[in-house]
């Protein structure tokens, strides 16, 4: 577990199971959470960094419905809890399937702890709609909450901080594997949200797992979901 400081008040940090990466947006009268991460425990440590570093009110955006980003929202509570409407649906409707899919791989590979710290987490539905694009004030900073398109999910949000050209781009983006095409993905549709992403003109784009990156590796990993077509 780290800390990256990608700008005045903009966070990242980073995990090595799944090679997961969760954000803070810090303004002068709230802050604004990037994903919980997989399980309440997982949650309460996310929750206790952020606590380092600010005592700011939060708010929470999920990303989108994959369990990884949502079910360590528990420890945020009480919170206004953002997502697309699709995404909150989704929640609602796979969350048991995609648990016991999970639980059963980590308990494949002798993960019993990680198993069972899924199986507890208690599901907390979105309870604030960002439509097509949502503008929070934090004080002092805007972000902008976008649903772009269709791409990993049919439910993705990309937070972007204008005032420090950073975009908190969910799974949309990944470093380190390719990117993850599930049953639920729109690879057709994919490569138009990545440009929607690059439009925003990003000087750092901040993937839901890996490092960092910046717009040539995304337009790269747009042409290589062209290809996979």
């Amino acid at each position: 577990m780290r800390w990256i400081e990608l700008a005045d008040g903009v966070y990242a940090r980073r995990y090595a199971e799944l090679d997961q990466t969760l954000g803070l947006v810090v303004g002068t009268e709230r802050c604004l959470v990037i994903d919980t991460g997989p399980d309440e425990t997982h949650g309460a440590e996310w929750a206790a960094a952020v606590r380092s570093v600010t005592p700011l009110p939060w708010d929470v955006v999920i990303t989108h419905s994959h369990w990884d980003h949502f079910l360590g929202t528990q420890a945020f509570l009480p919170a206004r809890v953002w997502a697309h409407a699709r995404c909150a649906a989704a929640i609602a409707a796979d969350t048991d399937n995609q648990v016991t899919a999970w639980a059963a791989k980590y308990r494949a590979v002798d993960k019993h702890e990680l198993a069972e710290r899924l199986e507890l987490a208690r599901v907390v539905l979105p309870d604030h709609d960002t439509g097509d694009s949502t503008t929070l004030d934090l004080g002092g900073r805007t972000v902008e909450l976008i649903h772009l398109g269709l791409g990993h999910t049919d439910n993705d949000v990309v937070v972007h901080v204008p005032d420090a050209g950073i975009v908190f781009a969910g799974d949309t983006v990944e470093q380190g594997a390719p990117p993850s095409i599930g049953p639920d993905s729109h690879q057709d549709l994919w490569p138009a949200l990545l440009d929607g992403i690059l439009a925003l003109r990003p000087a750092v784009i901040v993937p839901g797992h890996g490092e960092p990156v910046d717009a040539d590796f995304v337009r790269a990993q747009r042409d290589a979901l062209m290809r996979f077509e």
